[in-house]
């Protein structure tokens, strides 16, 4: 049976990834998002809010430039760490 192949091995960095971020639907929710992109990919981001059919989540899109498979980890794990944050995609 053949191994699947995992993320690391399908991405060649550095590489653009996006991230889609939900979380309540709060002032500060975009600006925490990026403080955390900001530690770990510094760069200038327009992120992308949609907001929820009833208005009580937000979903964040942003996209950075990835130079390592432990860098996307790391975001996953501090941008799910985020109280606000329901889901990291």
């Amino acid at each position: 049976m053949q191994k699947q192949p995992t993320l690391k091995d399908l991405l060649e960095f550095p590489c653009t990834f996006s991230y889609r971020v939900m979380g309540y639907a709060q002032l500060d929710l975009t600006d925490r998002i990026l403080e955390v992109i900001q530690r770990h990919a510094p760069g200038i981001y327009t992120p992308k809010v949609t907001p929820s059919g009833k208005g009580t989540y937000n979903a964040v899109s942003v996209t950075i430039t990835a130079t390592s498979i432990e860098q996307i980890e790391t975001l996953y794990k501090e941008l799910g760490a985020i109280d606000i944050v329901r889901m990291v995609l």
